[in-house]
């Protein structure tokens, strides 16, 4: 039986802002190595589910474990090390640092992360050898990351999800700005750099037209139940 990566149990979250809304999630897991696109409109809840994973906000009751850990009983500055350690993260917008060499943007997770830097012992040589592995330019990783191309900060971003090997990789809405070929080529390396770590992939997207290439594709409605405030 597979190891399982993250598994959440009666989760329930209520946002009490002016657009009130409640997400509860009975049971989902992920399995290690497994590559899971969840599918869901604008303003279903994905985002806040994902927020919830990553331990940025806290569960009204429930658990959320990760590698065997159960992220609500950390303190604040404990999940933010345990994210850093154990979850890579490519954002929509990248977010990366625009005048840091692409080396240092695909570095900087292990600035934070002990555990994660000690599985690397030369953390610029595994820059770019990530760089080489997602099809990037010999010599890349000393431009600034504001020279480089959409696709290419793009590439940057998955290798910095993926340097020091957490066992897991959450990707919200990457492919959103990409053309279908540029997504085709974009998941082909992401998968592969994934299978190459047995890496967990939790991808979250609003189409189902990225479906073929999962393991498992899920509607957030078929795991978790939102509920808003009648206007």
């Amino acid at each position: 039986m597979a190891e399982t990566v993250l598994d959440i149990q009666n989760l329930a979250y209520r946002w009490r802002g002016p657009a009130s809304f409640a997400l509860t999630v009975p049971t989902f897991k992920v399995s290690k190595g497994e590559t899971v696109l969840l599918l869901g409109e604008s303003g279903s809840g994905k985002s806040t589910l994902l927020s919830l994973i990553c331990g940025t906000i806290l569960p009204d009751q429930g658990c959320v474990s990760i590698a065997g850990t159960d992220i609500t009983t950390l303190s604040a500055r404990a999940r933010d090390k345990f994210r850093g350690e154990q979850i890579g993260v490519i954002f929509q917008q990248f977010n990366l640092l625009p005048f840091g060499s692409v080396a240092d943007n695909i570095a900087l997770p292990l600035r934070f992360a002990p555990a994660r830097r000690s599985r690397v012992p030369d953390p610029m040589a595994q820059a770019a050898e990530l760089c080489t592995a997602l099809g990037l330019p010999e010599g890349v990783t000393k431009a600034k990351a504001a020279a480089l191309s959409v696709g290419q900060q793009q590439r940057v971003a998955v290798a910095r999800a993926l340097i020091g090997q957490p066992p897991m990789i959450i990707a919200d809405e990457p492919t959103s700005a990409l053309d279908a070929n540029s997504q085709t080529a974009f998941l082909e390396l992401l998968f592969a750099q994934t299978q190459t770590y047995q890496t967990s992939l939790l991808m979250v997207s609003h189409d189902p037209r990225l479906g073929d290439r999962f393991d498992r594709v899920i509607r957030l409605d078929d795991i978790a139940d939102v509920q808003r405030a009648a206007a």
